[in-house]
């Protein structure tokens, strides 16, 4: 596959995903740049894990304002937001590994969760088909 077939293919991916497809790209997007900026941490690759933590930065903000917080559990969300943040921050800045653990401890529990209950609501409503 060539290199703009790939990106068409992506693409056509995010511009045809559900809303609960694209918050578990964005979960697995921020997983997949924390390891990243971790990796380079622990090799010593200061712009290379800054410029991945940023981008984990990105992704975290953006999961945090497509809250509707009408719902109470978008409080808490928000917090655990915050806090994952926070600890991307100071990786960032501290250059440390160890923040970035915690913060992937937590985003990949919420992405496994995520998950865990499309495929509960998926099952659900096939069940409800009758098929």
């Amino acid at each position: 596959m060539t290199y703009n077939a790939l990106n068409q293919y992506k693409q056509n991916t995010v511009f045809s995903a559900t809303p609960e497809e694209l918050t578990l790209m964005l979960y697995d997007g921020a997983i997949k740049f924390m390891n990243i900026g971790k990796y380079h941490i622990e090799n010593n690759n200061i712009g290379k894990a800054h410029e991945s933590l940023l981008r984990a930065q990105d992704i975290i903000i953006e999961l945090n304002s497509s809250l509707n917080m009408e719902y109470e559990v978008s409080e808490n969300l928000r917090t655990l937001y915050d806090f994952i943040l926070d600890r991307l921050i100071d990786a960032n800045i501290y250059k440390k590994s160890e923040p970035i653990r915690e913060a992937l401890d937590i985003v990949t529990e919420m992405r496994d969760t995520w998950k865990e209950a499309m495929l509960k609501v998926k099952k659900q409503v096939y069940e409800n088909r009758g098929v």
